[in-house]
């Protein structure tokens, strides 16, 4: 009717309805808040602080489908770990398939212990709920989670302390890289502690050790020994080819190579099409100098693993050794030469392409260029790599050494060598690349000084090198010979001062 205001508008109740829907929001953002903090109490892959800046997801998905084709016994976990590279991709539907996936194969594997193997994918659940938006479906799954953990400790709040739980942890933070490899030897330590005789927790133990150790030897740290963990876990787990070719491959290093063989050999006649097995065999024959027994075994696992970045850089570095020796022989067939070179040079662009974060394949992809005397396509890679922000401090020493040795010897440019080297000293971390630039740029330095062609630039640069690997005594000789040449020079006049005042104090 004309005159009239229908109930709903009127100021009163216009008035009352906003008030109603603040309220309603304040009461969302309190449960929102609420529900925050509950899911942060949970144990899953959501919690772990699993960074995607350290991992390809598209390379790390793959990884995980070959190996539930491959060992399924594991399913589980992997199950689970797919789940959370899915909500990395913005794909919280098709996580949520994976979930129910790995629901499926607790129920066809642990029908007896459904609550207490469902913890960490309940978890997931609950967060992935969460962020679509979900919120009563995420309640559901803490309150799971919660009235389980009650049933199974006294703990509360979805935090318990069980192995496999720390197992799973551990695994998943093995396949997010070097980052990680001290937090997973803890938990696989505190798994042991709780279960000291349980076979994949030795295993997962004997990993972690292993690749701590490769790092810690690329990166200058402690190296802690591994071989009694790796034999511990042989003992413990007589079927696993993997961890046996682990203890194979550090025999080697131990240089106890033929014993190593043993290990790869038994392995090649237990599990002749096991991918994850014939790439570390292939390794152990391309670092004993059988590098076509290497590529022969390699080809074999990317027949059954196609996508495997890992086995594509293992063929390149094949290639590239076969090329070198190629290279060795006075006259060099230049048709194979050129094969080699492509070959290698497609499985390095491969990795490249599949995983840009594989850092060290950009420097075997610009020195396999660099070989072939295609040092346009080498200065492009170089140059690429070295503008990325994302290299952790050895990645970028080892960036730096590798262009400073390519400039050195292919580019004969000495002093674009010493510069790049220097660089690599400037980064304090110790590592193996910075060792090998100290080497380089003293031996350079030293040999121009004592030929009678260094200037006072030169020795002064030897200063610094001194300066920055902690010379202090060597570094003051130096600068004071070169004020003797150059008297004005305030670069040398103040680092000298410098370096006599720290060691008064």
């Amino acid at each position: 009717m004309e005159g009239t205001t229908a109930v709903g508008s009127t100021p009163l109740a216009l008035g009352y309805l906003k008030t109603s829907e603040q309220r309603r929001k304040t009461m969302s953002t309190i449960s929102k808040d609420s529900l925050k903090t509950s899911l942060l109490q949970l144990e899953c892959h959501f919690t772990w602080t699993l960074l995607k800046k350290h991992v390809s997801l598209e390379a790390l998905e793959e990884t995980i489908l070959d190996h539930i084709k491959f060992l399924s016994e594991y399913e589980i976990r992997d199950y689970n770990l797919l789940s959370y590279v899915n909500h990395l991709k913005n794909s919280n539907e098709e996580a949520l398939r994976n979930l129910k996936k790995a629901e499926e194969a607790i129920q066809k594997r642990h029908p007896d212990e459904i609550a207490r193997r469902s913890l960490v994918t309940w978890g997931n659940y609950a967060w992935i709920y969460y962020h679509m938006q979900r919120y009563e479906e995420a309640q559901n799954y803490i309150s799971k989670v919660e009235n389980s953990c009650k049933k199974l400790s006294s703990t509360t709040h979805g935090k318990i302390q069980l192995p496999e739980i720390y197992a799973e942890q551990g695994w998943t933070l093995l396949r997010f890289g070097r980052n990680y490899f001290e937090r997973a030897k803890n938990c696989f330590e505190n798994a042991l502690k709780i279960e000291p005789n349980n076979s994949d927790f030795s295993t997962g133990y004997a990993t972690a050790m292993y690749r701590l150790k490769g790092n810690a030897w690329w990166c200058g740290g402690e190296v802690k020994p591994c071989l009694e963990a790796l034999q511990r876990a042989v003992e413990l787990n007589p079927k696993d080819t993997t961890v046996m070719a682990l203890l194979a491959l550090e025999l080697q290093r131990l240089n106890r190579a033929d014993e190593g063989e043993r290990y790869i050999e038994e392995g090649l006649q237990k599990t002749p099409d096991f991918p994850v097995f014939l790439r570390h065999a292939a390794n152990f024959y391309r670092k004993k100098g059988k590098v076509n027994k290497a590529v022969e075994i390699l080809k074999k696992a990317l027949e059954l693993t196609p996508n495997s970045v890992t086995l594509h850089h293992q063929l390149g570095l094949c290639y590239r050794s076969k090329l070198m020796q190629l290279k060795k022989t006075r006259y060099p067939p230049q048709e194979e030469m050129e094969n080699l070179i492509q070959l290698a040079v497609f499985h390095f662009k491969t990795v490249i392409d599949k995983k840009p974060v594989f850092f060290s394949a950009y420097s075997d992809l610009a020195g396999t260029y660099a070989i072939g005397k295609k040092y346009e396509k080498a200065e492009e890679i170089y140059q690429k790599v070295l503008h990325r922000h994302d290299l952790a401090c050895d990645e970028k020493q080892e960036i730096y050494f590798n262009y400073g040795h390519f400039q050195q010897f292919h580019m004969k440019s000495e002093s674009k060598a010493i510069k790049y080297y220097i660089e690599c000293l400037k980064l304090e971390t110790d590592s193996y690349s910075r060792r090998r630039s100290s080497g380089a740029v003293e031996t350079l330095l030293k040999q121009k000084i004592e030929s009678g062609l260094g200037d006072s630039n030169d020795i002064g640069t030897l200063g610094l090198v001194h300066k920055l690997n902690g010379k202090k005594l060597e570094a003051i000789e130096c600068y004071k010979e070169a004020l003797d040449l150059d008297p004005n020079n305030e670069e040398y006049l103040n680092a000298l001062t410098q370096l006599q005042l720290s060691i008064r104090s």
